[in-house]
């Protein structure tokens, strides 16, 4: 991604099938050509609180919406929620849970802690394109974002 550029969705997800599913749609559907990828929870973290090779991030390049994988690597999803609603230079950013858990007990902790939205990952590839693409539509370009 360019740094340059608004990032319009931070993509938190380890499943190398799932990653590529859904750039692809959001690509197809969209157009969405800045997504940045973080492949477990740390570096996560490190892009949104600009740290470690993202120090030099600026707020500016902060993005539009996160779609967040609760089993992640490293800092499972939960934890980088709590830590992104906790903070006030990150708690505005909408976070979608897009993940394959369907336990109520996962659902219940995501919504404790802030989520915006909880999503189910289809298995199925033509729903899984329906609902990636719905949800770029959705969070970028009907939600009105908080200007911070």
């Amino acid at each position: 991604m360019n740094q340059n550029n608004q990032t319009e969705i931070l993509l938190v997800e380890d499943n190398p099938d799932d990653l590529d599913m859904t750039l692809y749609v959001l690509g197809k559907t969209m157009g969405a050509k800045h997504v940045h990828i973080a492949r477990d929870g740390q570096e996560a973290l490190d892009f949104l609180f600009r740290r470690g090779s993202y120090a030099t991030r600026t707020a500016e390049t902060d993005p539009k919406v996160i779609f967040l994988d609760l089993k992640l690597p490293k800092v499972d999803g939960l934890e980088v929620l709590r830590a992104l609603k906790s903070d006030p230079r990150t708690k505005h950013i909408p976070v979608v849970m897009l993940t394959s858990s369907q336990e109520q007990n996962d659902v219940v902790a995501s919504y404790h802690l802030g989520v915006n939205s909880y999503i189910v990952k289809p298995v199925d590839f033509e729903k899984f394109a329906e609902v990636v693409g719905k949800l770029g539509l959705y969070w970028l370009l009907l939600n009105q974002p908080a200007k911070i």
